[in-house]
């Protein structure tokens, strides 16, 4: 299984930029793709933003134009750089991979690393 370890969480006040960080450990059959979930107090969990190994990518609504999603293939980490920070970007940040499990890459396994927090309050 993927392991993953976020990092760049804290607290910030509204305005301000935070980047988040999310190492995967190596798979033998490669990753399809890596992304950013968050979950607030009382809120299901809802995607932030996605890219595929091949480096498209995918927002939601709410952070387009303010956040932006990369990848470092080679070192197998995606960041989340997210700017202009308002209070309702609070939540639980969760690194997600989506890998392969099967040489034939037909098959697919996913892999949640723990969460960090952002706050952003003034």
């Amino acid at each position: 299984q993927v392991q993953l370890v976020e990092s760049g969480g804290g607290l910030v006040q509204p305005g301000e930029s935070l980047r988040l960080s999310c190492a995967a450990s190596r798979n033998m059959f490669g990753i399809r793709a890596m992304g950013w979930y968050r979950q607030a107090p009382g809120k299901e969990r809802e995607l932030v933003a996605s890219i595929t190994s091949a480096g498209t990518t995918d927002y939601a609504d709410s952070v387009q134009g303010r956040f932006t999603i990369s990848s470092d293939n080679t070192k197998n980490t995606v960041y989340l750089q997210m700017n202009s920070l308002n209070p309702d970007d609070t939540a639980v940040y969760y690194c997600n991979a989506e890998y392969y499990i099967n040489i034939m890459r037909t098959r697919l396994d996913r892999s949640w690393g723990l969460g960090t927090q952002v706050t952003v309050s003034s």
